[in-house]
């Protein structure tokens, strides 16, 4: 097991949790819904800050869209590739902050009645948890807003996705990640540059240590009062610190995934999609092995898929 038992059930209910939300989130903006087996329109709440397609506009040609997805995924990573050789902390940080921003007030303003200032109510509220979360590097703060903001993102994909692209779409994912992890290393290097020059992680992040390493910790909280002669004191006593850390795409494509289930085939399948994907990381977490890195996707997209083969055969 890479993490110890109390780790990995702390990361697989935040992943369950911000999966739930995530349908949630994603039902509220529901242009379709199944009923009976059958889909009809469903009058739902438009996303906000011009993340919705215009009614006029939905008669798209949905090869193009993920074709158009596919190539915007491509230009993304190539572009964080290039601030991260260039180390632009600054416009990585602001990156991260307006969509943590945009993406938290689309999630909140799901769970708002639906009046005419909702979404600007749920940009106020979101506002505050984003600074929070951006600059002030908490660790509660952080995964609090990991659970909002994912749903968010996955409700401005989800309409423009059927369950033939989201198969494509998590399979070339899931050969990216194999390729990024163990092949050219590309994804630690993201991670680390994160963590330690940007200060800010996309995805569930939960520091820990072993009982010796916190006795130590709490020795040099009395010791030093000063955050900075603290700080020093961690780096000279070079602590043995572990992470536990889940990437955003590891969260956010789950989503997407059980939120187009949710669209075409019904809240049951979807429910199924969501534990394949469950299953599928827990199995990751308890059968893989300490100080080895592996890519979340492959093992995830398996569970995904097992889920929409026994929806597509029992429930279908």
């Amino acid at each position: 097991m890479k993490h110890n038992v109390k780790i990995t059930i702390i990361i697989l209910v935040m992943f369950l949790l911000t999966q739930f939300i995530g349908l949630y989130v994603v039902n509220s903006y529901a242009s379709q819904k199944v009923v009976d087996g059958q889909i009809v329109n469903n009058t739902g709440k438009i996303l906000p800050y011009g993340m919705g397609i215009q009614k006029e506009n939905q008669n798209f040609d949905l090869t193009s869209t993920l074709f158009s997805l596919l190539f915007s995924l491509i230009i993304a990573i190539s572009l964080i590739f290039f601030l991260i050789k260039i180390k632009a902390r600054f416009i990585m940080r602001t990156w991260f902050f307006v969509v943590s921003t945009i993406a938290l007030g689309i999630s909140f303003t799901a769970f708002l009645p639906s009046t005419k200032y909702a979404s600007w109510i749920g940009l106020a509220i979101a506002l505050p948890f984003a600074i929070r979360k951006i600059y002030k590097r908490e660790i509660v703060t952080h995964n609090l807003t990991e659970l909002f903001i994912y749903p968010g993102i996955a409700a401005v994909f989800v309409p423009i996705l059927q369950i033939f692209f989201i198969i494509i779409l998590l399979f070339v994912i899931s050969v990216y990640d194999m390729w990024a992890v163990w092949k050219s290393k590309i994804m630690q290097k993201m991670a680390k540059f994160q963590m330690e020059e940007v200060n800010v992680f996309g995805g569930f992040f939960i520091p820990y240590a072993s009982k010796k390493v916190k006795n130590k910790i709490k020795e040099l909280k009395i010791k030093f009062s000063s955050k900075k002669k603290l700080q020093k004191e961690f780096e000279k006593s070079k602590l043995k610190i572990n992470l536990a850390i889940l990437g955003g795409g590891d969260i956010v494509f789950p989503i997407i995934a059980s939120g187009v289930v949710l669209k075409v085939w019904g809240i049951i399948p979807a429910l199924i999609v969501t534990l394949g994907a469950f299953l599928g990381l827990m199995g990751l977490l308890i059968f893989s092995e300490k100080k080895k890195m592996y890519p979340a996707m492959p093992f995830i997209t398996a569970g995904i898929f097992l889920g929409m083969l026994i929806s597509w055969i029992f429930i279908i």
